[in-house]
C-alpha cells in the first residue's frame, strides 16, 4: 500500500518541483517545494520505522540497509534545503545559489549515490563478495554529511572532505564496473558501465575543485563545476547508475521462485 502511495505521489511531486524552480524565491515557489518535501518526509520516516523496527526484532541491519536508511535521510535533509532556497530563507546567511546547490548535493552526491552503493552492497551480498565494498560504503555515505559541516566551519575540513569521498567514489566506480560483468541484464551491464566512467571524470573535477577553493585559487569557478561536475555526476553517473540497478532488480524479481 505504502509503495502504491509513493509511486503515485512521487511524479506530482517531482512536477511541483520543477515548477518551484521555475519561479522565483517567495511563498509561491516555497508553497509548490513544500509537495517535493512532504514526499521526502515520508520515504524518511518510512525508512526509519521500518529500520527501527528490525532492530526491535532483534536482527542486526545490514551494512547496504544501513545505507539506504542514511540514503532516505539524504534525501529529507535535500528537500529541506531546496524548499529554503524557494522560500528564500538563507541559513547562515547563505546567498543562492548555495542553498539550491546545497539541496543538489544531498540529492546526487547524498541520496542517489548513496542508493547506488547499499545496490552494488546487496549485489555483491548475494553472491559473497566483498570487493572492498565494507570499507567504501561507509565513506561514501558519509562524507557528504561532513562536506556540508565543513562548509559552515573548517575550510580544511571541507577540502579533506570532499577529497575523500571523491577518492571513495573513484573507488565505488571500480566497484561497480567490476560487478556489472556479473549482471544477468546488457543493458544494466552498459549502464553499469557508463556511470562509472563519467564519474572518474567528475570526481576528478571535484577533488581539482576543492584544492583550488582551499587555496584561493579562481580557475575553477561554481558556474563551471555546474556545467562540469554537476552534468557529468547527475546525468551521467547517478542518473544510468541507478537505471542500472532498477533495471537488475527488476529481472530478479521477474525469476521464478
Amino acid at each position: 500500500m505504502i509503495d502504491w502511495f509513493l509511486a503515485r505521489l512521487q511524479p506530482v511531486a517531482a512536477a511541483t518541483a520543477v515548477m518551484a524552480l521555475l519561479l522565483p524565491p517567495g511563498h509561491a515557489a516555497g508553497g509548490l517545494a513544500c509537495t517535493w518535501l512532504f514526499f521526502c518526509l515520508f520515504i524518511a520516516v518510512c525508512a526509519a520505522a521500518g529500520s527501527i523496527s528490525a532492530t526491535a526484532s532483534g536482527r542486526i541491519p545490514l551494512l547496504w540497509e544501513w545505507a539506504l536508511l542514511i540514503a532516505k535521510i539524504d534525501l529529507l535533509v535535500g528537500g529541506a534545503w531546496f524548499l529554503a532556497s524557494r522560500l528564500g530563507i538563507r541559513p547562515s546567511g547563505m546567498p543562492e545559489p548555495v542553498g539550491l546547490l546545497t539541496a543538489v548535493h544531498f540529492h546526487f552526491a547524498g541520496f542517489a549515490t548513496a542508493m547506488i552503493a547499499a545496490a552494488a552492497g546487496q549485489f555483491a551480498a548475494s553472491r559473497a563478495e566483498r570487493r572492498g565494498l565494507r570499507f567504501l560504503i561507509p565513506v561514501v555515505v558519509a562524507m557528504p554529511f561532513v562536506v556540508a559541516i565543513g562548509f559552515v566551519t573548517l575550510p580544511a575540513l571541507k577540502t579533506g572532505a570532499a577529497l575523500l569521498l571523491a577518492i571513495s567514489v573513484a573507488g565505488l566506480a571500480v566497484c561497480l564496473r567490476s560487478l556489472a560483468r556479473a549482471m544477468t541484464r546488457r543493458t544494466s551491464r552498459v549502464l553499469l558501465q557508463i556511470a562509472p566512467a563519467s564519474v572518474f571524470v567528475g570526481m576528478v573535477l571535484a577533488g581539482a575543485y576543492a584544492i583550488a577553493d582551499f587555496v584561493g585559487s579562481d580557475r575553477l569557478s561554481m558556474p563551471q563545476m555546474v556545467r562540469t561536475h554537476g552534468v557529468l555526476n547527475g546525468m551521467g553517473f547517478c542518473l544510468p547508475g541507478l537505471l542500472g540497478w532498477l533495471v537488475e532488480t527488476e529481472r530478479a524479481a521477474e525469476r521464478p521462485r
